[in-house]
């Protein structure tokens, strides 16, 4: 007999939804891995194969029994081990707990060092497989985890899965492992596709169970996603230009509801064509897990493309079924959005009274009030015109007009896109209509931005309003918890602003504050005001972090308090820039300055009396009040790496100063002016960077 043979364990039941589905498939490897490891049971790959209605883990090379392990083991001096008594000591206890047998079974032998010691001899026989995995597959079923879907029972048994089980298919070889669950026994079954090939299948061994499957129309789950791939490409290919939509997760679903895919072409009625086609297409996708097609123009064809599980020789029957099934749910969008162009948008706004934003911050009509002042502010601060600003204004009082309308509550996802078509309709600037259906962007990093200033200052006051509000009801986001997806909402504002340098962070965020205030709500604005900037500043230096940027570069801007994104990365970036250049000078500069910033005693003041200093003294003032002037002209220009380079002149004239000065004279006029020397000398860093960060070691 060999010593390794394959193992196969295939749990087949009622069809799996996809997500469930997905996240089994990423767990079965792993637990059936562990519980060989456990077991003893050397193996070869995990390999997973998956359909609506089986789940399946092929393992190679499995040993068809445990090794014999017959092992000695040396332990502590037996002076040691035991006692004047001869009882075993914690030293003993703890060494026999170890190699898992008691204290009394430790013997003491003579060593070749010719010193007594206790051994410890483990012995554990072989054990088949069998046993084993069957064990073994009963708890993998088990332990299978269904999160945000519950299990079901069946029969009168009391264990679970996701779906009720119909049959266990597990083999070693070509012998069956003897698994029960649920009432159900194993065999070396498995089951077709139901219409193609119903009922029961003999697999001769798990080498052979794939091929089986598909002899039985049943394929895994990397065939069915190249099939329809293929039948997709080839749709595509026969309509020049066109394009068909496959959003991964409509994708994955459609891959996990067929065993047997087949690509289908359907069409709509024309008269679709005249509504938002994010509507329709999202009808299609969400509802009917059809794919929509476009044209080379970007624009929605009547055609669409169906996944059919069922036979291919009725797929012109399917295909008429879907068409005649999509209808009803394309007249339902095509309702909506007619019903909704009857009301003036005004209309929807006062309905927003009615809609809470959030318990403890008001309805979502005084967000939008917010939001209004907010925008005129971005706007304001970015320098666009009157009419700039008033667009601005505008398009914050009207974005979230479409959360009430019919469209919007039956296609979620579309609050917003649905708003700039109200708009449009309405009569709006274009200006005003594009920021209405972009103001939600970026939805994540690496999201496309507001295509306009109009657009982005609305985007900036939405999402802004919001985490400044959930800091002023004192529930910012944990490591485990962002419910209001503050965190996205930061790094979205500070892509945004990154594009406005004009735009004064603090300036909005004590306006956000100063609104909720005039609200009525009751909260500590200015430890507020701190607690916001302070996680800014956190999602800054990651961003500057995941841009390659030094820690310490990081650490040494971020202590001056800057938050204005464009700002805070582009002194980061040239700090980091400046000291790659010159590392020898700006380690020794860093020294410098967190020895003279330990020193210095700023109660003391920056006025120095020049009668007092010497010749090292008068040039590390000199140096201090021309790279004072140049900062301040470089910062003034936002040229940083200007102004890094200016300080970096300083370095010379502080190190002959230590090197030439004794700074705590026993005289006190002398110490004390030459410590408010050191002041001036800090002062000049004080709003660029803590350069002395740099002297702390990566």
């Amino acid at each position: 007999m060999a010593d390794t043979l394959d193992f196969l364990l295939e749990i087949g039941c009622e069809e799996m939804p996809s997500a469930p589905l997905m996240n089994a498939a990423k767990q079965l490897p792993k637990l059936v891995q562990k519980r060989l490891d456990a077991a003893g049971l050397s193996h070869g790959a995990v390999r997973v194969v998956s359909s609506p209605r089986r789940l399946a883990a092929i393992v190679s090379d499995v040993a068809v029994a445990t090794e014999a392990i017959d092992e000695v083991m040396r332990g502590p001096k037996a002076q040691i081990a035991f006692d004047a008594d001869g009882n075993p000591t914690k030293a003993a206890a703890g060494f026999a707990r170890k190699c898992g047998i008691g204290a009394s079974e430790l013997k003491v032998r003579t060593a070749e060092d010719g010193n007594d010691y206790v051994f410890a001899q483990k012995s554990v026989p072989s054990k088949p497989a069998m046993p084993i995995l069957s064990e073994l597959s009963h708890d993998v079923i088990a332990d299978i985890e269904w999160p945000n879907y519950r299990s079901q029972r069946w029969g009168s048994e009391h264990e679970t899965f996701v779906r009720p089980i119909r049959w266990i298919c597990a083999l070693l070889g070509s012998e069956v492992v003897p698994v029960t669950y649920a009432d159900v026994t194993s065999g070396n079954v498995t089951r077709g596709h139901r219409v193609l090939a119903p009922g029961e299948h003999v697999v001769a061994g798990p080498a052979s169970y794939e091929s089986v499957l598909e002899a039985a129309y049943v394929l895994s789950a990397e065939r069915r996603e190249e099939v329809i791939r293929k039948g997709i490409a080839e749709v595509e290919a026969a309509r020049p230009g066109c394009h068909v939509d496959t959003p991964k997760r409509t994708f994955d679903e459609v891959v996990n509801l067929c065993e047997w895919p087949t690509v289908l072409v359907g069409t709509f009625d024309e008269e679709f064509l005249k509504v938002p086609q994010e509507i329709i297409c999202e009808s299609m996708l969400s509802n009917q897990r059809y794919f929509p097609i476009f044209d080379a123009h970007g624009k929605l064809t009547r055609e669409f493309v169906i996944v059919s599980n069922a036979d291919p020789k009725v797929s012109a029957t399917v295909v008429s079924g879907n068409e005649r099934v999509v209808r009803p749910r394309l007249d339902d969008a095509k309702f909506f959005f007619e019903e909704d162009l009857k009301r003036p948008m005004e209309e929807f706004v006062q309905r927003l009274g009615i809609v809470t934003f959030q318990e403890k911050l008001g309805t979502t009509l005084q967000k939008v009030g917010r939001m209004e002042r907010l925008a005129k502010a971005v706007a304001q601060a970015a320098g666009e015109d009157g009419q700039g600003v008033s667009n601005a204004v505008r398009a914050a009082h009207l974005a979230k007009a479409d959360l009430v309308s019919q469209a919007v509550v039956e296609f979620t996802s579309q609050q917003g896109v649905m708003g700039g078509y109200y708009a449009e309709a309405a009569g709006e600037p274009d200006d005003v209509c594009a920021a209405i259906r972009e103001h939600y962007r970026p939805r994540f990093a690496g999201d496309e931005l507001p295509s306009g200033t109009c657009g982005k200052c609305v985007a900036i006051a939405d999402k802004l309003d919001t985490a400044c509000g959930i800091f002023a009801i004192d529930e910012p986001p944990t490591g485990s918890s962002d419910p209001y997806a503050v965190r996205r909402a930061a790094i979205g504002i500070i892509a945004m602003l990154r594009t406005m340098p004009s735009v004064h962070l603090k300036d909005l965020i004590a306006l956000a504050l100063s609104s909720y205030a005039e609200q009525g709500l009751e909260f500590d604005a200015v430890a507020v005001q701190a607690d916001v900037e302070k996680f800014f500043l956190g999602r800054l230096a990651a961003i500057a972090k995941e841009e390659g940027v030094a820690p310490d570069a990081i650490e040494a801007v971020s202590s001056v308090g800057v938050i204005d994104p464009a700002e805070f990365l582009a002194r980061a970036e040239a700090l980091d820039a400046a000291r790659s250049e010159q590392p020898e000078l700006f380690d020794d500069l860093a020294t410098a300055y967190a020895r003279a910033h330990n020193l210095a005693d700023a109660s003391l003041g920056c006025e120095v009396d020049a009668a007092l200093l010497g010749e090292s003294e008068r040039a590390l003032l000199s140096a201090c009040e021309q790279g004072e002037q140049k900062v301040v002209a470089c910062v003034d220009a936002s040229d940083f790496a200007g102004a890094f380079s200016a300080l970096a002149e300083l370095r010379e004239p502080i190190d002959r100063f230590f090197e030439d000065v004794l700074v705590m004279d026993e005289d006190t006029r002398v110490r004390e002016n030459r410590l408010r020397l050191l002041n001036r000398f800090a002062s000049v860093f004080a709003d660029v960077a803590n350069i002395g960060a740099l002297s702390r070691k990566k």
